[in-house]
């Protein structure tokens, strides 16, 4: 017998049940750290499509700009030509 009291059987049953302990808390441990990676790579993504959002509206803002000033310049253009037409219909 043990000085503890305890035999070999108790003393390995114990040393089992804690490995078995440390083996749980290190499967929870990896699937956090699993999990974290899985929302590190989610943000990461999120901060990219936001990237690529913000450029394409930049994109599309300078096309409306664009427009903006050739629906102006036609605008001008025809009534040019109206002033012109009305001149030579009125001659």
């Amino acid at each position: 017998m043990m000085p503890t009291g305890k035999t070999m059987d108790v003393v390995l049953n114990e040393l089992r049940q804690a490995v078995a302990a440390l083996e749980n808390a290190l499967d929870v441990r990896f699937e956090r750290e699993r999990e974290q990676g899985e929302v590190d790579g989610e943000v990461r993504r999120i901060h990219e499509d936001r990237s690529r959002l913000a450029q394409e509206l930049d994109q599309a803002e300078f096309r409306a700009n664009r427009l903006e000033e050739v629906n102006r310049e036609v605008s001008r253009r025809l009534v040019t030509a109206m002033e012109t037409i009305r001149a030579v219909l009125d001659r």
